[in-house]
């Protein structure tokens, strides 16, 4: 027989990346970002802003694991948070209900939240595009969730096929999310510079009339092909 679990398991204290460190994505496109740590790190693609995205969402997260139909984790989270963090709430992928509606991220807007992502789904879409806060989903429901726990906050969590822990770099634009670990930041931040002078690079050659990139080309010269016909 298991033992009834306490209703809330809060950590509070989590090494932080540096304001450095954060403003260091700032306007980074999620594609930079997942380049830059050798092509992973984006969540599940069904996980997407409500809203068309205006500017990059950059912040540490704050985790919390709901459970299906309950958000009492959430609240904790959002109490918990301080400002610029992004509150991170998997829900085991529920879908049958919604994790919040448009209150709580007024709330969270209020704290100086940047942001929420979760693999459950919003309601009163209207009020949440009305607040402002950038909310990453993975759609909208009118179905309600309860206050009734368990849940964590502070914890690792599952979300979007990725454990996700607090502290963690949270990256979004209109591709989705993606999830910069604590312990990958600075390595990151140093390959940003490579990963954006070759953009910039080949998006000039493409301006300038380019068709075929050389690295194509090569292949197609090497002994690596063969030509059927």
């Amino acid at each position: 027989m298991i033992k009834d679990p306490p209703v809330l398991t809060i950590r509070r204290n989590f090494p932080r990346p540096t304001a450095a460190e954060i403003a260091a994505f700032a306007d980074v496109p999620t594609g930079y970002v997942v380049d830059a740590l050798g092509g992973r790190g984006a969540l599940d693609y069904r996980i997407k802003p409500l809203a068309p995205v205006q500017s990059v969402l950059v912040g540490m997260a704050i985790t919390c694991h709901c459970g299906p139909a309950d958000n009492l984790a959430l609240f904790a989270a959002l109490a918990a948070a301080k400002a610029g963090d992004v509150l991170v709430a998997a829900t085991d992928a529920f879908t049958a209900t919604a994790v919040t509606g448009d209150l709580l991220p007024g709330m969270a807007r209020n704290r100086g939240v940047r942001g929420l992502v979760t693999d459950g789904l919003v309601r009163d879409l209207p009020g949440i595009l009305g607040v402002g806060l950038p909310v990453y989903c993975a759609g909208v429901t009118a179905n309600s969730p309860a206050r009734n726990g368990p849940g964590t906050v502070g914890l690792p969590v599952v979300l979007g096929g990725m454990t996700i822990e607090s502290g963690d770099l949270i990256v979004g634009d209109s591709d989705g999310i993606v999830v910069v670990r604590r312990t990958e930041v600075a390595a990151v931040i140093e390959k940003l510079a490579a990963v954006r002078a070759a953009e910039a690079d080949l998006e000039a050659k493409v301006k300038a009339g380019l068709e075929v990139p050389e690295f194509i080309k090569a292949v197609l010269a090497s002994d690596r092909v063969v030509d059927v016909g």
